[in-house]
């Protein structure tokens, strides 16, 4: 009530967001809160000048999300709340701060489906790419808006084809950026593994996204997740081209047979990253000259194995 009375008063929406703050380590509280997601986003929404409040609102919202994350209560967020989040973005849009707490708020929230159609509404993705431009050296921020972006170009409904191809640079760069990290290179992977299957690179981008996907496994083969999403973005990619099947057998690095072979008796115990390998091999076998490869390096062997350990797959 007191939120709503003073809503046009910043000091009073202030007061309350820090008052209702000092509940967050009472998990019973949680109930609670969760009824005050609507009222602190229109508080920022309403007051998107003041840039403490915004760190402040979107702590608490971090919070609040967290704890019902960990309790497993399903929080229902209006297209209101993600209006509200786009517009603080924009109007803060140079504050790397702000925007990495944001940016990982948007990330635990679009793994809803509902709002991650919210978040396509209000036109989220422009937004993203800019920032991944802008702050490209920042590891959370990059993981955060990678995450988001996995969300929306991997759902059904389709999303803005032109827009989704400007990300594949943008994406690009920020997994060359950050090879050492695995946990981000892990989730650019992924949206590069979206994209592909979108049909969103260009000619030109097939041979040098071959090349990343083989070095982020290169750099990080102990990553399950991260083997398999850039197993599934190659088969993806040879599926497409054939560009990328000769660099995929011809990498200056090495060979990518040798790299998937190695990957494989890294994980052979995980099902899911050796079928993304299958499928990865699947995608190998149309082109003729990759066969031949296949066959000097003795890759029935391998298939042999597989089928020996999976009899039921």
């Amino acid at each position: 009530e007191f939120m709503q009375a003073f809503w046009d008063i910043e000091e009073a929406q202030a007061k309350a967001i820090q008052h209702l703050a000092s509940f967050v380590r009472d998990k019973s509280a949680l109930p609670y809160l969760l009824t005050f997601t609507e009222l602190i986003t229109f508080a920022m929404k309403t007051h998107v000048d003041s840039l403490q409040l915004q760190v402040d609102g979107c702590s608490l919202l971090l919070e609040i999300l967290s704890q019902a994350l960990e309790q497993d209560v399903v929080m229902a967020l209006g297209e209101n709340v993600t209006s509200s989040l786009s517009e603080t973005v924009r109007k803060h849009s140079e504050n790397e701060e702000l925007l990495s707490l944001i940016c990982t708020l948007l990330m635990m929230i679009s793994a809803s489906e509902v709002a991650a159609e919210n978040l396509k509404k209000v036109g989220v993705i422009p937004d993203l790419l800019s920032i991944l431009r802008n702050f490209r050296h920042n590891e959370k921020i990059c993981l955060s808006c990678c995450g988001v972006l996995w969300s929306l170009a991997a759902s059904e409904n389709n999303v803005d084809q032109a827009l989704l191809k400007s990300a594949v640079p943008i994406i690009s760069a920020v997994l060359q950026e950050h090879f050492q990290n695995g946990t981000v290179t892990e989730s650019a992977c992924s949206v590069l593994w979206a994209l592909s299957l979108q049909g969103c690179l260009t000619e030109n981008e097939y041979e040098p996204t071959t090349v990343l996907l083989l070095d982020a496994v290169r750099m990080n083969p102990e990553r399950p997740m991260l083997v398999k999403n850039a197993c599934l973005a190659l088969a993806s990619l040879l599926r497409q081209s054939e560009i990328s099947a000769l660099r995929f057998i011809m990498d200056s690095k090495g060979s990518g047979i040798n790299l998937i072979k190695d990957a494989y008796n890294l994980h052979f115990d995980d099902p899911e990253v050796v079928q993304s390998i299958c499928v990865l091999i699947n995608e190998m076998v149309q082109y003729d000259d990759v066969v031949l490869d296949m066959l000097s390096q003795k890759m029935e062997e391998l298939l042999y194995e597989i089928k020996s350990c999976f009899p039921s797959s």
